[in-house]
């Protein structure tokens, strides 16, 4: 009797060695037994268990490790996404805390995106299983207990970068010293900072010429002179890199082809939400990423604050995305649409500016002739250029809340030499 080229036995001692340790010990004690009284014949045990069904299609479940991994994920970019996708690898389900407005404000600043706004760029990428809420910036004794029994985390997850509380300690000094931290590589080339100094340094050219802000809003050409030194990016693109974020599938022979293009700069929620939306038109959504000449062509310095690279792998992270066009052209012809199979072209109604240049013609005119075009409303009114004014305003009180603070140093210093000089 063969029992399916007996793989039980492999599966057992791979599942439930312990178990399955403990039935072979009582089979060898039961064969000597046997041995010394005489020899008494039994039936063979493996086949009285297998018919018994003890093995029989019937495997010890392994347990599914779930890790955690918490941020501010203020200003979402792919190095967000790819500490995720590397905690991701380190267990089953990630569930990921993202600390409250007020948390961050008390360490950190006040957060140039609300909770809302990051809770929907954290949700909406392809690694991310479970998302808590108002999250704290530090892991208290309390909160850990709470991670480890109410959500059944395995283990703790953080980058290799410092993290340290205003006081100076390790924010994850407990989740060390409980055993439960494991650490990930820090993604080169970018950070929230490294944005923030894109952006502020582009308008280092207008100080003294009016407002700072204009170039930020208008796209206009008195920003396309401006210095280049916002646009620097220490990022270097590689394959394995866009392979690790790819699904690494193309449509089925019957998929309905969703296509729609854009910059997607300073990838914001307005971005997930309108991705969401074109998704659930059709089984695939490729999206087409413009080259940086086109973006800055159409919108002038300082954009893109992101180059075509990152741009692309922010939105291949998020889970709606299923391919990208990295350099998408403007116009979408005839041979694109025959090449991507594609069924259905989109557009959303909130876009940085939807008039043409001089001369220009309509970039939709195709898929619009083949009646394959089609205006998304677009859920949100963000856009990049608010998501920029948003940072260049937190700077400015910033630099405001600073010079105040100096000056009431300064005068407090005077009054104490005046009080000591009496």
């Amino acid at each position: 009797m063969e029992y399916e080229s007996q793989n039980w036995i492999w599966d057992g001692l791979y599942y439930c060695p312990r178990l399955f340790g403990g039935l072979m010990l009582t089979v060898a004690l039961l064969g000597l037994s046997t041995t010394y009284f005489g020899g008494i014949g039994l039936f063979p045990l493996p086949y009285v268990w297998l018919d018994s069904g003890v093995f029989h299609k019937k495997k010890c479940e392994k347990k599914r490790i779930r890790v955690y991994m918490d941020g501010c994920f203020d200003l979402m970019h792919y190095g967000h996404a790819n500490a995720l996708r590397q905690a991701k690898a380190l267990g089953d389900e990630l569930v990921v805390g993202v600390v409250s407005d007020e948390e961050i404000i008390a360490n950190k600043g006040p957060p140039v995106l609300p909770m809302e706004e990051r809770l929907a760029l954290v949700s909406g990428l392809k690694w991310v299983d479970q998302v808590i809420a108002n999250a704290p910036y530090a892991i208290t004794e309390q909160f850990m207990n709470s991670l480890f029994n109410e959500h059944k985390i395995d283990y703790i997850i953080h980058g290799d970068d410092p993290c340290l509380l205003p006081d100076g300690s390790d924010a994850y000094a407990l989740a060390k010293k409980a055993g439960r931290y494991k650490q990930i590589k820090r993604t080169e080339g970018v950070s929230s900072t490294d944005i923030v100094g894109r952006i502020l340094s582009s308008l280092k050219d207008t100080e003294g010429g009016g407002d700072n802000t204009s170039t930020l809003s208008n796209g206009g050409s008195g920003g396309r002179h401006q210095s280049q030194r916002g646009q620097i990016s220490q990022f270097l693109p590689t394959s394995q890199r866009i392979v690790q974020f790819s699904n690494g599938k193309g449509p089925g022979p019957n998929a309905r082809v969703v296509y729609i293009d854009g910059a997607f700069d300073l990838f914001h929620a307005g971005h997930v939400e309108i991705l969401k939306k074109a998704k659930q038109l059709g089984d695939f959504l490729l999206v087409g990423i413009h080259t940086d000449h086109i973006v800055r062509e159409h919108r002038g310095m300082p954009y893109p604050v992101m180059h075509v690279h990152e741009r692309s792998l922010s939105v291949l992270a998020c889970r709606f995305v299923d391919e990208v066009i990295i350099g998408a052209p403007w116009e979408i012809t005839k041979d694109m649409i025959t090449t991507f199979n594609i069924s259905i072209v989109v557009h959303g109604t909130v876009a940085e500016s939807n008039t043409l240049l001089p001369g220009e013609t309509d970039p939709y005119a195709v898929p619009k002739r083949m009646g394959i075009f089609r205006f998304l409303e677009s859920p949100k009114s963000l856009t990049t250029s608010s998501v920029a004014q948003r940072i260049v305003s937190n700077h400015e009180a910033y630099m405001k809340r600073n010079a105040k603070k100096t000056e009431s140093e300064k005068k407090y210093y005077e009054e104490k030499t005046y009080v000591a000089g009496e």
